[in-house]
């Protein structure tokens, strides 16, 4: 089961955020089976080579993506067209929104490549 190493964090969630938060966790661990999952800082990340990738955190309202800021400035006038609020270091989902997976592996697909010579978990 792809959420697995997530189930001790899913379970803690408010049941109407765990559906849509396990489907995004699934999703990345099949589309992207050479990641690494763990749950640091009490949020499910995918690692890569030992560097942070993508990670998610759980909110009242929305469900945070971080592929870090240099992630959210390569990627924000995608974010601002999909009509995703984000922040400097996030972008958000609101729950009542869908998810557009394609923006998600755009983002997961840069930090791939742009960190592929990365030796710390995070960029400098």
């Amino acid at each position: 089961m792809p959420t697995a190493p997530f189930a001790d964090y899913l379970a803690k969630i408010a049941p109407e955020q765990r559906e849509r938060t396990t489907e995004i966790l699934d999703w990345v661990s099949t589309t992207y089976p050479q990641l690494v999952p763990r749950v640091a800082w009490n949020q499910p990340m995918f690692t890569d080579h030992g560097t942070f990738i993508i990670g998610f955190s759980n909110s009242k309202k929305h469900l945070a993506v971080s592929p870090e800021a240099a992630g959210i400035s390569h990627f924000a006038p995608l974010i601002e067209a999909a009509g995703y609020p984000h922040t400097k270091n996030l972008m958000q989902l609101p729950w009542a929104s869908a998810v557009n997976y394609d923006l998600l592996a755009q983002m997961i697909n840069f930090n791939l490549s742009d960190k592929a010579d990365t030796t710390t978990f995070w960029r400098k």
